[in-house]
């Protein structure tokens, strides 16, 4: 049974990666990739489960705060254009940066 979600999983995670380079938009294939890190911690979880490690569910998790923290950069990046400070409409001297 476990074998089977885990294969469901890997499944998963070759759909999304073909998300990722055919997707029409950037944003698309940043929350692709977004998606294949979550099923990559869905599939650490299961591994872990299926060998009796605990560790896994360790790695899983630090895996998932790398990824979580990676697409706050990668969007942020795709918006602003920089990851230092913030560029808001509201801010005066966002037209003296340029």
């Amino acid at each position: 049974m476990y074998l089977t979600a885990g294969i469901a999983i890997i499944v998963a995670m070759a759909l999304m990666l073909a998300r990722a380079i055919v997707g029409p938009t950037v944003y698309d294939r940043v929350l692709a990739v977004n998606s294949f890190g979550t099923k990559t911690v869905l599939l650490l979880g299961v591994l872990g489960f299926l060998t009796g490690r605990p560790a896994f569910l360790d790695i899983a998790l630090l895996y998932a705060l790398i990824n979580f923290i990676a697409t706050i950069a990668i969007l942020k990046f795709f918006r602003y254009g920089r990851l230092t400070g913030v560029m808001s409409d509201e801010n005066p001297a966002r037209e003296e940066l340029r």
